[in-house]
C-alpha cells in the first residue's frame, strides 16, 4: 500500500496494542459474554444476560468503549466489531483481540483501517500460513501492519465518510428487513391465522384485498387431521407447489481461481441472503459441461446438511456472474404444471412451524441431512385450487424486486467502498473524488 507523501505512516504495534483486562465478576456476576459468533460485521448480535458461573473458560476479557474487536480464528469471516457503547458488564473470548488505540489515530479510523477488505484479506493470509488447527492470526502477527498516521482533521473528514457509506449500506438493509416483513405479514394473515376466512365467517369484509382476491377464500372451516382448517383446504406439502432440485458434486479439482463462482452451504447465510463474495470458482469449461445447475436473480435455494439445514436464501448476481449450484445445496424450481411460487416457498420457511419440520425429518448423526424429496414432503395447508398461492406470490413478487434491486445497489456500494478505502486512508484519493465515483455507480 502507498502512502501520500506528506502522510506519515507507522506500524500497528506502534499506534496500538492488544488489551488485555480481566474481566471483574466480583463486581458482575452477570454479564453479557461475547464469543467470536456473537459479532459480525461491525455489529453485536446479542445483549443476553448471562450468570458469570455458567460461562465457559475462554470469556475472561474486559471490554471498555473505542475497542476495536478483531477475532483471531479466520480473521476474512467477518466477525469484528466496534465499541460505541457502555461495556461495563460485557466480556469476550479470549478468541478476540480487543485492541486499544495509544492515542495518534483515532480509534474509529484505525477501525476502518483494519477491517476493511484489503486489510482482512490480509490478516487471512498470514493466518493461513501458520500451523495450527485453525487459520489464526495473533497481534504480534501482525504488528507490523502499516497505518497511515493523516492529521487529526483528516482522520475525522474520512472516518464521516466511512461511516455515512455505512449508514446507506444500513438504510437498505433496514429497507429489506422491512419489505420481507410485509411478504411475511400478510403470509401469516393467508396461511396461517386464516384472517380472511375468519373476517367472512362472521360476515365481515377480509381486509387490505380485493374483492377477486376476497372471494378465493371460503367463509367456514371443517376438521382435519391438524384441526379445523378452511373449508376446501387441505393439508399439502412443499412438492405439491415446488421442486427442489439438488446440486452437482464438483470434485475439489475442479475448483479454479477465477471463473463462475459456486454456491455451497457455507454461502446460505441464514439471513435471506446468499453470500456471493466468499466463493470459489469454476471455469468456463465445466460450467459448460453443468449448465442445468445455473443460477439465476431471485432464485430460492435451501441448505441440506449441516448447522444451516433448512435455511433459504435468494441469489442476487453481481452483475454479469452466473452463480452454479452445488451438492448439499438445493434450488426451488416451478413444478409441473408450471406455477412459479418462489416466493411463497421463501417467506413460508422463515418460519419455525416449517424449517423445523426439516431438522426433525434430517438423517444423519454426524451431522444432520436431508434429501429434496424430504424438503418437498414438509407439511402445510394449502387450498386446494392453487390459484390463491399464485395471487399470493403476484402480490408480493413487486416487494421482492425491490429487495433485489437494494441488494444490488447494497452489493455495489460495498465493493466501490472497499475499493476505494485503501486509497482514501492512504491519501492517494480525496473524499470529493470517492464521493462522485459512488454517485456514479449508484445512479
Amino acid at each position: 500500500m502507498s502512502f501520500n507523501k506528506n502522510w506519515e505512516f507507522s506500524e500497528l504495534s506502534k499506534e496500538a496494542f492488544n488489551a488485555s483486562r480481566p474481566f471483574s465478576f466480583k463486581d458482575y456476576p452477570t454479564a453479557v459474554f461475547i464469543n467470536t459468533g456473537d459479532v459480525l460485521l461491525g455489529k453485536f448480535l446479542h445483549s443476553t444476560i448471562s450468570c458469570g458461573k455458567e460461562l465457559p473458560g475462554q470469556a475472561k476479557k474486559a471490554l471498555q468503549k473505542n475497542d476495536i474487536l478483531l477475532t483471531e480464528i479466520r480473521p476474512a469471516n467477518g466477525r469484528f466489531a466496534f465499541v460505541d457503547f457502555d461495556v461495563k458488564n460485557y466480556v469476550v473470548s479470549t478468541k478476540f483481540m480487543v485492541i486499544e488505540s495509544r492515542g495518534r489515530v483515532l480509534p474509529r479510523f484505525l477501525y476502518h483501517v483494519l477491517v476493511n477488505q484489503i486489510s482482512l484479506n490480509e490478516f487471512q493470509r498470514i493466518a493461513e500460513s501458520r500451523s495450527g488447527t485453525f487459520p489464526q492470526i495473533t497481534f504480534d502477527s501482525i504488528a507490523h501492519f502499516p497505518v497511515p498516521v493523516p492529521p487529526i482533521a483528516e482522520q475525522i473528514n474520512l472516518v464521516h465518510f466511512f461511516d455515512a457509506i455505512q449508514a446507506r449500506l444500513d438504510l437498505l438493509k433496514e429497507t429489506n428487513t422491512t419489505l420481507e416483513a410485509i411478504a411475511q405479514a400478510l403470509f401469516k394473515s393467508w396461511f396461517v391465522d386464516f384472517d380472511p376466512v375468519r373476517a367472512k365467517q362472521e360476515g365481515r369484509e377480509p381486509e387490505g384485498m380485493d374483492a377477486d382476491t376476497a372471494a378465493l377464500f371460503p367463509d367456514s372451516f371443517e376438521e382435519s387431521e391438524q384441526g379445523l382448517i378452511p373449508k376446501g383446504w387441505e393439508v399439502g406439502c412443499i412438492g405439491d407447489f415446488s421442486c427442489v432440485k439438488g446440486g452437482f458434486a464438483y470434485k475439489s479439482i475442479a475448483f479454479c481461481d477465477k471463473g463462475f463462482p459456486v454456491v455451497k452451504i457455507k454461502n446460505i447465510v441464514g439471513d435471506g441472503t446468499v453470500d456471493l463474495l466468499d466463493t470459489q470458482f469454476i471455469s468456463d469449461e465445466m460450467a459448460s459441461k453443468t449448465t442445468r445447475f445455473a443460477l439465476k436473480d431471485a432464485d430460492v435455494v435451501i441448505a441440506m446438511t449441516g448447522a444451516t439445514i433448512g435455511k433459504t436464501g435468494i441469489i442476487v448476481t453481481k452483475g454479469d456472474e452466473i452463480p452454479y449450484l452445488n451438492q448439499r445445496v438445493a434450488k426451488f424450481e416451478p413444478n409441473i404444471h408450471g406455477q412459479d411460487n418462489g416466493w411463497l416457498v421463501f417467506i413460508a420457511f422463515q418460519n419455525s412451524f416449517i424449517s423445523d419440520q426439516v431438522v426433525n425429518n434430517a438423517s444423519g448423526s454426524a451431522q444432520p441431512n436431508i434429501s429434496t424429496t424430504g424438503i418437498e414432503s414438509v407439511r402445510l395447508i394449502i387450498p386446494k385450487n392453487h390459484v390463491l398461492l399464485d395471487v399470493f406470490n403476484e402480490t408480493v413478487t413487486p416487494l421482492f424486486q425491490n429487495w433485489i434491486a437494494n441488494h444490488k445497489q447494497s452489493q455495489t456500494i460495498t465493493e466501490i467502498r472497499d475499493t476505494l478505502l485503501p486509497r482514501l486512508i492512504s491519501g492517494q484519493l480525496r473524499i470529493p473524488e470517492a464521493e462522485a465515483l459512488i454517485e456514479e455507480s449508484t445512479v
